[in-house]
């Protein structure tokens, strides 16, 4: 299976930087009915619907002038959500003071955490989990999300 994502990835950023918005991932599999393609788009305080309604409307242009996809597909447009997979040292960058989870390999063992991140450097991050800073290692992590923690007003104590 041939993929796009590259080429696809060269036309999205364009399309972002005209609309204001930042281009957090692409996905792309194939199912039983096709290849999805899906783009997710960020901005400072979150993306609209109607952002990516238009930016679906663009990048489905460019793709079908360009002919750059032979065969039939399908493009998804969204917000990576609240909880959203961090894969890229942007994306951590981007998720400095948020809640995040994370799990890594430590020689043999294989260990989780949750906490705020605090730092992004050019090898670690370093996490505040209830007061201990932990230090982990890029080429360690094996997952890592940002997580929301909904806690009702009134129990932040407990």
């Amino acid at each position: 299976m041939e993929y796009y994502r590259v080429q696809i990835e060269e036309i999205a950023k364009k399309i972002c930087q005209e609309m204001h918005l930042a281009l957090y991932d692409i996905d792309e599999k194939m199912s039983g009915k096709g290849r999805i393609i899906t783009v997710y788009l960020t901005k400072i305080g979150g993306v609209l619907l109607d952002e990516c309604a238009a930016f679906s409307r663009a990048l489905g242009n460019e793709l079908e002038t360009f002919d750059l996809i032979p065969e039939r597909y399908y493009l998804e447009v969204s917000s990576p959500g609240i909880e959203r997979p961090l894969k890229l040292k942007s994306h951590y960058v981007s998720a400095i003071t948020e809640k995040v989870a994370i799990q890594w390999n430590d020689g043999e063992e294989k260990k989780s955490t949750m906490g705020s991140l605090i730092e992004v450097n050019q090898d670690t991050i370093k996490l505040d989990d209830r007061g201990e800073i932990v230090e982990i290692s890029f080429k360690a992590i094996s997952r890592a999300k940002t997580i929301y923690l909904d806690i009702p007003k009134g129990r932040e104590q407990e």
